[in-house]
């Protein structure tokens, strides 16, 4: 059961690559941070679906500090986010945070990496 659920986590990894590559692009890159869930999510992705065909030692240990980092990633940008509302026209109104960037979704990177790091380490 524990490699199925690798093998989602992974597969969610691949589905959050698109929709975060669709809003960054959507907004041009304006800032060097948008490119760390793009280049990392499908990383992250494609070890986890790689680890449950080909579970080797080094491999968990790789997504141990993969996963590890996609934590401390989605917290950044989820500070990213928040600042990212405040910085629109009137700051922190409700308007802003319904149109402005999503506060959810670096946090679900955040809750991807640790389901998967327990997944991982949890047999």
């Amino acid at each position: 059961m524990d490699r199925v659920f690798i093998f989602a986590m992974g597969l969610l990894f691949l589905v959050i690559f698109v929709q975060v590559t669709l809003f960054h692009y959507r907004q041009n890159f304006r800032h060097w941070s948008m490119w760390i869930p793009v280049l990392g999510t499908p990383i992250f992705g494609l070890c986890l679906v790689i680890f449950t065909f080909y579970n080797a030692g080094w491999l968990r240990s790789l997504l141990t500090v993969l996963l590890a980092i996609g934590i401390i990633a989605g917290l950044f940008g989820s500070f990213m986010h928040i600042r990212g509302v405040g910085q629109r026209v009137d700051g922190y109104k409700l308007r802003n945070f319904m149109i402005g960037p999503p506060l959810t979704l670096p946090a679900m990177v955040s809750a991807v990496s640790l389901l998967g790091l327990i997944a991982l380490h949890w047999g």
